[in-house]
């Protein structure tokens, strides 16, 4: 039987930000604008949408900036995960697992723009008896305002197999629902999150989601332009 009800969420939002300088020069990535709201404003109107109350991010990158902008959600509990060295996706959330709670939980990239129920349509087809963990993905084919990669293939019975050359069928969209129990042997300090993807993978246990909505990819400058345009004429 599939479907759980998650009600906590990280959001990684530490980063630097590098290639879409220089606009994260006096901004988190997070925060950059789309049509005059933060990216974190809209992904913080997702996870109310789909029931969560509580929701830890994590900060580095001009943490007062943020902190500033945290303060204005009163409508959720939110936590913050101060990193004072970076500790990278996996290390991220690995050290803030004791505020997630001992269910299933999302992990959501500060840079995801998405326009659909995505999260609502995950936990629907989460199943915790084959899945350690449950990635949205993006078709490539579908993508045509922001460049897609093919990080990942898709098997009929929707297991996730990540493309090493990049050619797969859809973009892995930094939006993904997981087990706690994946991080029980994961190391201590920074580590990537595709760590744990690929040892899930490995046993049989990564699937994806097929995303039928929209969701863009937002990385440079010229991503940030195109996404912000269209989404002012709308």
């Amino acid at each position: 039987m599939t479907g759980i009800i998650p009600d906590h969420a990280f959001v990684l939002a530490a980063g630097l930000g590098t290639r879409l300088r220089p606009h994260t020069d006096t901004l988190p990535k997070p925060l950059v604008p789309v049509n005059g709201i933060p990216l974190l404003g809209y992904i913080f109107d997702h996870l109310k949408n789909a029931g969560i109350t509580s929701v830890t991010v994590n900060l580095h990158h001009l943490p007062d900036t943020l902190r500033a902008f945290l303060a204005t959600r009163t409508d959720m509990e939110i936590t913050q995960s101060f990193e004072e060295t970076l500790l990278d996706t996996g290390g991220g959330a690995k050290r803030a697992l004791a505020t997630l709670g001992n269910k299933p939980f999302y992990i959501i990239n500060g840079d995801a723009f998405w326009q659909s129920a995505a999260l609502s349509q995950l936990s629907a087809a989460f199943d915790p008896q084959k899945m350690d963990i449950l990635l949205l993905l993006q078709p490539v084919s579908n993508m045509t305002l922001t460049e897609g990669v093919g990080d990942y293939d898709l098997t009929p019975d929707g297991r996730a197999l990540r493309n090493k050359q990049k050619t797969g069928t859809h973009m892995f969209a930094g939006i993904r629902l997981c087990r706690p129990e994946i991080f029980s042997a994961a190391p201590d300090g920074a580590f990537s999150f595709l760590t744990l993807m690929d040892q899930a993978e490995d046993k049989g246990r990564l699937y994806g989601l097929h995303h039928l909505g929209e969701w863009h990819h937002i990385s440079t400058p010229t991503d940030l332009a195109a996404v912000d345009r269209v989404m002012q004429e709308r």
